[in-house]
């Protein structure tokens, strides 16, 4: 039940998600690399074609059939679509659906690939982070340490959770382990965010955490009054994250004190998104959340 839950989590927090902090300001990305994207917005600033004038004509293109649930948040990246399925990473061309390639894993995939520097990076059920070779979908390396948590890479580093309790740095070429920060309760629904040399995650103990993203180190930590499975979006010096409490938090990138709380009907295990001057997040009170400053 516990894969099961989470499971339906992580599906959640895909539709509703982060994004990775360290995008250069003004540039435009024509792929959407990984779960964590552009400046917290969950979109391409670069996108011109769709508009609120024509999004009505939106029509089927085509469609993939997996040959199981797909619980995985999609990737794109120079023309591919990289998605992982129930037991398989999926590559497929972004324009006809057509398979690329397929890579066969040991338990469902629903972990939300990375792809950076020509490589594919994503976590499986059977407890290992996979990096394979974007094009070919030749395995480069394999680690024990990806589960459910969607990895981030920044700087020549693969950030995941795990199950086991821990958050693990990897070198993002070799796959050797160059830290890890045990927490000690699951890690794998919380998938981290990397923003200005830090790495922010929440954890099943009720924390969030801030981790030297170079050598690991606590920076510090919030402790929420509930589980923590929701990924924390980062933003001008300031973390928004949820939790089962029912709470949304902004805290202090910098110092982990706290900002701003607002208390939703229910628990908040979907991911914020921040675009525009406005916070928005989904809660179990059947409700969409939308934040701005007051005038």
């Amino acid at each position: 039940m516990k894969h099961i839950r989470t499971l339906v989590l992580i599906l959640c927090a895909c539709f509703v998600s982060v994004a990775w902090g360290q995008q250069p300001a003004g540039k435009c990305y024509n792929s959407w690399a990984e779960f964590h994207r552009y400046n917290m917005q969950r979109w391409n600033r670069c996108e011109k074609v769709l508009t609120v004038n024509n999004v009505g004509k939106l029509s089927l293109k085509w469609k993939h059939v997996i040959g199981g649930t797909v619980y995985s948040s999609p990737a794109v990246a120079n023309g591919v679509v990289y998605v992982g399925g129930e037991k398989s990473v999926d590559a497929l061309n972004a324009k006809t659906g057509a398979l690329l390639w397929s890579y066969k894993t040991g338990s469902y995939v629903s972990s939300s690939p990375a792809v950076a520097n020509g490589v594919v990076y994503v976590g499986s059920g059977d407890v290992n982070l996979y990096a394979l070779n974007a094009k070919t979908g030749a395995l480069l390396w394999s680690a024990p340490f990806g589960e459910d948590s969607s990895p981030a890479v920044a700087n020549g580093a693969v950030y995941v959770g795990s199950f086991d309790g821990t958050v693990y740095a990897l070198n993002a070429t070799t796959g050797a382990l160059l830290w890890s920060y045990t927490i000690g309760s699951s890690v794998e629904s919380s998938s981290p965010a990397v923003a200005n040399g830090v790495v922010y995650v929440g954890s099943d103990d009720n924390n969030v955490y801030a981790l030297n993203a170079t050598t690991g180190a606590l920076l510090w930590s919030y402790a929420a009054t509930d589980i923590v499975e929701s990924s924390p979006a980062v933003a001008n010096g300031v973390v928004y994250v949820g939790s089962v409490d029912s709470n949304v938090y902004a805290l202090n990138a910098t110092t982990g004190a706290l900002l701003w709380s607002y208390a939703t009907g229910r628990q908040v295990q979907s991911s914020p998104a921040v675009a525009n001057g406005m916070v928005y997040v989904g809660s179990f009170d059947h409700n969409v959340h939308a934040f701005g400053l007051k005038k």
